[in-house]
């Protein structure tokens, strides 16, 4: 498959977050109701004076990961009380759930940090937010992940009819609906009232 180029849309990012002590026991974890997520590298800039002239010089990359979200009583906005409170270090990724590589992969960017921030405002008559600011241990990776079933459905949701939600025989979900597809814009069939009229 060809390789094109696409706007990236702010919907599309989403954090994910673990604390690092469960990496291997949890699967990282959606933050709910996400309104900003905001990656930020600075590499400040001087200069050496010489006979010869100024020589420029640089210093090591600094990384803050910014995550702003309405406050809500999910497992994630706990644990980000916790991790500030006792510094333990926690996960976090970026995740692009529209930009994928030939093996259907998510493109992401993943770090390790701790949070040195942790801003709560409350005002009458509004939702709760909350700012989370991240201090980020060394550089942060870019790669590729796959999305586990639960994760994408935290992302994502299917089209469902009105009828109870049961399992079928293959595991997926049998809800009374069929998700729309290419081809049906425009598409109107007119009820057959025949059997309608023959009752009378």
């Amino acid at each position: 498959m060809a390789n094109t180029t696409e706007v990236v849309q702010g919907n599309s990012l989403k954090m994910f977050y673990r604390r690092l002590s469960w990496a291997k026991t949890h699967e990282a974890e959606l933050v709910p109701y996400q309104t900003s997520v905001k990656l930020s590298f600075k590499r400040d800039s001087d200069s050496e004076k010489t006979k010869d002239g100024n020589i420029p010089t640089s210093a090591g990359l600094e990384t803050e990961l910014e995550l702003e979200f309405f406050n809500n009583s999910s497992v994630p906005a706990d644990e980000f009380y916790r991790s500030i409170l006792k510094n333990e270090k926690v996960e976090g990724w970026i995740v692009d759930i529209d930009r994928t590589n030939k093996d259907g992969m998510n493109f992401a960017w993943y770090v390790q940090a701790t949070i040195s921030e942790d801003e709560t405002e409350a005002k009458t008559g509004d939702v709760s937010e909350r700012t989370i600011t991240f201090s980020v241990n060394g550089t942060a990776k870019q790669g590729w992940l796959t999305l586990t079933k639960d994760q994408q459905e935290q992302v994502d949701y299917v089209f469902r009819g009105l009828t109870a939600v049961t399992a079928g025989e293959d595991g997926t979900e049998k809800n009374g609906g069929t998700a729309w597809k290419d081809g049906d814009e425009g598409t109107y069939v007119p009820k057959d009232d025949s059997e309608k009229d023959s009752s009378k």
